[in-house]
């Protein structure tokens, strides 16, 4: 479990990297030290060969001999000068010599060859080394060794490094772990129980983390944390307002459109007043009334968010706008809004017919409204055609166009719409409605020309 953590896995790395780099010094080295024992081999002998040519007949009794062998850890001695070789000391040798090596031209690779190769030989070879005596004392020196003394003596050397090397390990490791305990990894836990205390409580200010961090980029994380914490703090409580203010005005809504219900049905009887001027604005009277219980009800709709998912079929369009384009000539002279339906015989869409029918009725109530509102006749063109991966239709009317202010919040509750005293909440509804068929709504432009909505809806599963 411990090695799950970053800590831990950053401890193992780092004794794994350091094991590593000793290994790649560890060969060369332990070929080095090889060719540093042969070479005090031979300085050993020049010694030893040094007491026997200063005695006056170059002679030394056999016990002497031995033990100036014994002492260099070599079976014989030979002397190079003058171009002659000269067998200075020796003693039986067990058995014959299995291998030469001349130290005076060993190359890197070769040593590290020579050191692997001897691991590897058998314990009872023997070898001769051929080298420089030191202060020019001679052409060459040559000896005759047990190659088992050069193995021992260089494992035990390499028993020496590979402990160290471990030890060397192990503190490092002990050491960046430290380190990283303290500039890293508590760093780091601190942000975590921040995070987890926010989660649990994100409506408690003192929850959000205070930057403290001395790395430059944990406190760069720990400010952009703290940063998107006041943003979330802020959003809960503008959203928990918001709740409160819904739930209220749908209150409100729901007992208006009470009033507003009863007031239409006194005000249909004065359609049959023989007052001209009555009879002039009663019309105005109810569809004002008419305007004000819709609005009613789709806030009351909105304020739910119990809107039911849809029942997409494949349906005909065209009989379904010319429906739309009926119910809203009811509430317009023909000389102000011009309503042009180029919906082709037979172009099918999937989708609910219920709530598809809301969204055009929306879009063309938006139209007419506006035109209505600037005293300018205009047209409404309804348009359909198969983009390939689904139906597209187009709302385009040539009125005034959206303002500019009401653009940035054109989809969003109370906020997107153009006409003094609406709410946005028919073009919000809307969008979520073609939406939940996996469709858009979107606003192609808007100009002093007039205005183009476009809904895609894709094409059902066959």
């Amino acid at each position: 479990m411990f090695f799950k953590t970053l800590s831990g896995r950053f401890l193992l790395l780092s004794f794994i990297f350091v094991m590593v780099a000793e290994v790649v010094i560890f060969v060369p080295s332990v070929a080095r030290y090889r060719l540093s024992y042969l070479q005090e081999r031979l300085e050993q002998a020049q010694l030893a060969s040094l007491a026997l040519l200063a005695t006056p007949d170059d002679m030394v009794s056999p016990e002497l001999e031995d033990e100036l062998l014994d002492n260099a850890e070599v079976l014989n001695i030979v002397l190079k000068r003058d171009e002659i070789r000269e067998l200075i000391l020796s003693k039986p040798i067990p058995k014959p010599i299995s291998q030469s090596f001349d130290i005076r031209d060993t190359n890197f690779f070769a040593s590290i060859k020579d050191a692997i190769a001897s691991v590897f030989h058998n314990d009872d070879e023997i070898i001769r080394v051929i080298g420089n005596p030191v202060k020019d004392a001679g052409l060459g020196i040559e000896v005759v060794m047990e190659e088992a003394l050069v193995k021992a003596s260089m494992l035990d050397y390499a028993r020496n490094i590979l402990l160290l090397s471990l030890a060397i390990s192990v503190v490092v490791g002990i050491m960046l772990f430290a380190s990283l305990q303290l500039l890293i990894a508590r760093p780091m836990k601190n942000v975590i129980t921040s995070m987890i205390a926010f989660r649990d409580e994100p409506e408690n200010v003192s929850n959000i983390i205070t930057p403290r961090a001395g790395i430059v980029e944990l406190r760069e994380a720990e400010t952009a944390l703290a940063d998107m914490q006041h943003q979330l703090v802020t959003s809960l409580r503008q959203k928990e307002r918001l709740a409160q203010l819904g739930g209220a005005v749908s209150k409100v809504s729901h007992d208006l459109r009470n009033i507003l219900t009863t007031t239409q049905i006194l005000a249909d009887t004065f359609e049959g007043s023989d007052d001209p001027k009555v009879q002039r604005m009663a019309p105005r009277l109810i569809r004002t009334l008419e305007r004000g219980i819709n609005l009613c009800e789709r806030t009351l709709t909105y304020g739910k968010a119990e809107e039911r998912e849809p029942k997409p079929a494949n349906i005909e369009l065209r009989p379904l706008v010319e429906t739309v384009i009926e119910n809203d000539q009811l509430r317009v002279s023909e000389e102000m809004v011009n309503y042009v339906d180029e919906i082709a015989d037979g172009t099918m869409v999937y989708a609910d017919s219920e709530q598809l029918f809301r969204v055009l009725t929306n879009l063309i109530r938006n139209a007419r409204q506006a035109i209505e509102d600037s005293g300018t006749p205009a047209t409404i063109t309804l348009t359909a055609a198969d983009v390939g991966k689904g139906t597209e239709i187009i709302i385009r009317d040539t009125g005034p166009g959206i303002p500019p202010s009401a653009l940035e919040f054109l989809f969003k509750p109370f906020q997107g719409s153009a006409r003094k005293g609406g709410t946005g909440l028919g073009l919000t509804i809307s969008a979520e409605l073609v939406k939940g068929h996996g469709g858009a709504l979107e606003l192609v432009e808007s100009t002093a020309k007039g205005t183009v909505f476009r809904i895609f809806l894709p094409k059902g599963k066959k």
